[in-house]
């Protein structure tokens, strides 16, 4: 794995915009964004999944970000952006997830889903409110405002207890992108890029 990546995680609860914000940053900076395999996933295999199920698409989400971080390398070295000081990927979920989604669902969570928490570095997290409306779809399981706000406090916990630098994103979705835009402008003058 290449650590000259600056690589941005969104997280938050589900239909919270992680997605959208994912989409829109990768359009702003010209950069490529990791998808959420889980979604892929459980399209494929049905929404009765069980905890083994998790570690699979804890790997495959892995896998899947190791591929996008020599697409964003590539795509870097061919757009020779003098703004775009080095490559980036954003990554629409991580390990954080799978913990949380484990231990919220199951009560406990894979061992390998810990150990790459560990291993993994990131520059950046961007933590999704809940305060925009939850939109029904066939994978969503949480639609009560109670639930998500729950996990909402779960990822905020880790987040705080954690080194890596994090920002909270609300508001509307101008709102979020302004928010999510300063706080990478940020982490790029951090690291004196």
């Amino acid at each position: 794995m290449n650590k000259d990546v600056l690589k941005i995680v969104i997280i938050g609860p589900e239909s919270t915009g992680k997605s959208t914000l994912c989409e829109e940053l990768a359009q702003h900076y010209d950069a490529p964004w990791c998808p959420e395999f889980a979604r892929e996933y459980l399209l494929t295999y049905g929404t009765d999944y069980q905890f083994e199920d998790l570690l699979t698409i804890a790997k495959g989400q892995l896998a899947m970000e190791d591929e996008y971080t020599i697409v964003a390398e590539q795509q870097w070295r061919t757009l020779q952006n003098p703004s775009i000081p080095k490559p980036i990927l954003f990554i629409d979920t991580d390990m954080y997830v799978m913990k949380v989604w484990s231990e919220f669902v199951f009560g406990k969570c894979h061992q390998w889903i810990i150990d790459q928490i560990v291993e993994r570095k990131y520059d950046l997290y961007l933590l999704c409110h809940t305060d925009i409306p939850w939109e029904k779809d066939e994978l969503r399981e949480y639609p009560d405002l109670e639930t998500r706000e729950k996990l909402f406090h779960m990822y905020k916990d880790i987040l705080i207890n954690q080194s890596v630098p994090w920002a909270n994103i609300s508001g509307t979705d101008a709102e979020r992108l302004l928010k999510a835009i300063e706080a990478v402008d940020a982490v790029f003058r951090q690291k004196d890029i």
